[in-house]
């Protein structure tokens, strides 16, 4: 079986650890404090982010980077803003063609870039794989039937990554939309803050179905015009984690949705959450590029009225209830009016 290594032992990191420890691998689970994964190896727990969750003895909890040095495949489980600094910090350790499977779903501030671009540059000598879709933690630590999909631009690499995650209860698809898998696993968390915004200021079922729906129309939108085959966005980096992400009592975007929809201030909330809410950086990004490609994503304008220029999220719901009259599935009327393609997107380019 495999040497691999898991940098970063939060709870994705955790449970994937002991996925993989479960199948018969020899995983090396590291981070950052000495202390804690010292403890981690004593009790046979990751008790602060991952309680009752107890690790096969095929997993070594360390603080020692060094164990990189023999790894076959490193998964990368940091949050996404700590994804170069990280890659930089570690790419001493590892060996030429070692496989690096990034976890994270954002995309980096300032750049614009994908998270696999911003490997590539850091990790030129790796082939780099994304792993994405419906899975959290708390789930797959426990044995739950989860399917995921990774992809890469190397087929190979990514089938070799297929191979050594598949389990009875941990399903595994090949994807070869780079960008489509990043962007959907990216974009549905500014959705999930979104439903959270909805579910605390007490609107029901209808208003999420809503959101879910018209949400996944503008994420392809984007997608499609940075590259992204619109197939994907239908599928589990889509369409799946969107679903969970936006329902499940385990989504901290939600969660952090519901607060900010409670009247809290997004400062307290992301204090009360603990853990990174990659949401709130995306939708940064996702509403910069959405300006920069030219792309209507009314969703998306919103939550960052709510989070970055103090809107009421009822004003909110508001706007978005009040906006003009528009076809549902806008690209294929048009194409039926002989007036545009896909890429257009809208009557003036721009979608709704």
């Amino acid at each position: 079986m495999a040497k691999i290594a898991v940098y970063g032992a939060g709870s994705w990191g955790t449970a994937l650890a002991v996925s993989m420890g479960k199948a018969g691998h020899e995983v090396a689970l590291v981070g950052r404090k000495l202390s804690e994964m010292d403890l981690m190896e004593q009790r046979r727990e990751n008790r602060p982010y991952l309680p009752g969750v107890v690790l096969p003895p095929t997993v070594r909890p360390t603080g020692d980077a060094g164990v990189l040095e023999e790894a076959e495949m490193l998964v990368l489980s940091v949050p996404s803003h700590s994804v170069r600094e990280t890659a930089q910090k570690i790419r001493a350790y590892l060996q030429p063609g070692t496989i690096v499977v990034n976890t994270a779903k954002g995309l980096e501030e300032g750049s614009h870039k994908r998270l696999s671009q911003v490997l590539t540059e850091e990790l030129p000598h790796h082939p780099i794989v994304v792993l994405s879709g419906p899975s959290h933690a708390e789930e797959v630590g426990k044995d739950m039937p989860t399917t995921v999909v990774v992809a890469s631009q190397n087929s190979q690499a990514a089938e070799a990554v297929q191979d050594m995650l598949m389990t009875p209860k941990f399903r595994v698809y090949t994807n070869p939309d780079t960008i489509g898998v990043e962007l959907g696993g990216a974009f549905k968390n500014i959705i999930a803050l979104c439903a959270g915004f909805a579910d605390g200021l007490g609107f029901g079922d209808n208003t999420k179905a809503a959101l879910m729906t018209r949400g996944i129309a503008e994420i392809t939108r984007l997608g499609a015009a940075m590259g992204g085959n619109p197939l994907t966005f239908a599928g589990l980096a889509g369409v799946g984690d969107l679903i969970v992400t936006c329902t499940s009592r385990h989504s901290r975007n939600h969660r952090a949705g519901v607060a900010l929809g409670e009247g809290k201030p997004l400062e307290q909330v992301l204090k009360e959450v603990g853990m990174v809410v990659e949401g709130v950086r995306t939708t940064r990004v996702a509403y910069e590029l959405s300006r920069q490609y030219e792309i209507s994503m009314p969703i998306t304008e919103q939550a960052y009225q709510v989070l970055f220029q103090g809107a009421d999220p009822r004003a909110a719901v508001s706007a978005l209830m009040m906006r003009g009259k528009k076809h549902e599935i806008e690209e294929v009327a048009l194409i039926a009016m002989g007036q545009g393609s896909y890429q257009e997107n809208g009557p003036d380019g721009h979608g709704e």
